[in-house]
């Protein structure tokens, strides 16, 4: 990471009761859908890993407040709860951004493996208390497949977490998928959350 000029003294979110705030919108993702089936690839995972990159995308959501100072992440890795397939048990795991590996594909089975791994107990997953999140190159993820929602509220620690909070739901019948992210308005605007939704379209438009 590394520090950036930011004067966060005259920030107008910085003392608010609260500067975390969320959007809502679908994404096409027929093309990426039918990749997936076609190819016997978890669509959760593949989800994930571009939702991963389109965060990486936009340097506003990798910044962070360290002892007083703005910081800005190189990347943010990705922690996402799991479970296994009877719904029994919960963990959550770490993974690494999709740019350290060759492709999409070879990330997919890095994810996949961890994945089993961590539900089978041969690794640990990961685990850190919420209020030291934000201070870690991080991005939480999220998948509610049993609901094609509108909209989504999340817990707030602190009023100033900043955080990225990352939330998508079950593709309907048109092929949509809902994705909800939370930010900071301290660093984050409404254009940066465009070329979020505007990377992660292309990001799901693309054929592996």
């Amino acid at each position: 990471m590394r520090e950036i000029e930011f004067n966060l003294n005259e920030n107008p979110f910085i003392n608010m009761l609260t500067s975390r705030y969320a959007m809502s919108a679908r994404i096409n993702v027929e093309k990426m859908w039918n990749w997936c089936h076609e190819n016997d690839k978890s669509f959760f995972i593949i989800s994930m890993g571009c939702l991963m990159n389109a965060v990486n995308s936009v340097p506003a959501l990798k910044r962070r407040i360290i002892d007083d100072k703005a910081v800005e992440y190189d990347y943010l890795e990705g922690v996402c709860p799991i479970m296994d397939e009877g719904n029994d048990m919960y963990m959550e795991m770490r993974v690494k951004t999709p740019q350290e590996f060759k492709d999409m594909i070879e990330w997919h089975d890095y994810a996949k493996a961890l994945s089993s791994d961590i539900l089978s107990s041969k690794t640990k997953g990961f685990s850190l208390e919420m209020e030291n999140r934000d201070q870690t190159n991080i991005a939480n993820f999220s998948c509610i497949p049993w609901v094609d929602f509108d909209m989504i509220t999340n817990c707030i620690v602190e009023g100033n977490a900043i955080q990225p909070l990352i939330t998508w739901g079950r593709v309907n019948k048109n092929y949509e998928m809902s994705v909800s992210i939370t930010v900071s308005h301290i660093f984050v605007n409404g254009r940066d959350l465009g070329y979020f939704y505007e990377n992660a379209q292309k990001e799901f438009n693309s054929i592996i």
